[in-house]
């Protein structure tokens, strides 16, 4: 019950950080043990968790851009120092630029641009030959064949002789001669 009479009594952490600073007004800045000395003198009774909070209390301010934490001392910022760049790559500053009216562009390669009045002309496709229609001089797509097909030979030619099994031949045996004289 005392902690919750004293935590109602006592001000924001983040003022009185704020005071203690002002208070200790050091021109290096002051400390965290310095700044927990101050705040303990001048509020007598203080949470259990006080070095938690204070730790955390002052990180959310430095973050914010309240504190500036300089050599392990904490100070309030300059108020005529530039900004403070975040980490990382800056993004890149968004051009404006002009929204046609109506719909969005669309998707893909745009169209070649053209006379509006020159007639539309689209390509012919090749038309076939009687040669070509018969299988002599047209290319097929992907891997030839083996033995092809002709004209002369309308079935697949085969290999002459017999075909070879798979793997390694087996060693060819040499026959013994018999015995002479006996």
């Amino acid at each position: 019950m005392a902690t919750e009479e004293a935590s109602s009594t006592l001000p924001s952490y983040p003022d009185m950080i704020m005071e203690a600073i002002d208070a200790l007004n050091e021109e290096e800045g002051s400390n965290k043990s310095a700044i927990w000395r101050q705040i303990e003198g001048t509020h007598g009774t203080l949470p259990p968790a006080h070095g938690t909070l204070l730790a955390h209390h002052l990180n959310q301010m430095k973050q914010a851009g309240q504190l500036v934490m300089l050599k392990n001392n904490y100070m309030k910022p300059n108020p005529n120092a530039p900004p403070r760049r975040g980490r990382g790559r800056p993004p890149k500053p968004k051009s404006s630029v002009p929204v046609p009216d109506g719909y969005p562009r669309p998707r893909g390669r745009p169209p070649k641009e053209r006379v509006p009045y020159a007639p539309i002309t689209v390509p012919m496709k090749k038309t076939t030959t009687t040669e070509s229609s018969s299988g002599g001089s047209v290319k097929k797509r992907g891997r030839p064949r083996k033995y092809p097909m002709t004209e002369e030979t309308p079935v697949a030619v085969k290999p002459i002789g017999t075909p070879r099994g798979r793997g390694r031949p087996p060693k060819v045996k040499t026959p013994v001669a018999a015995t002479v004289g006996a």
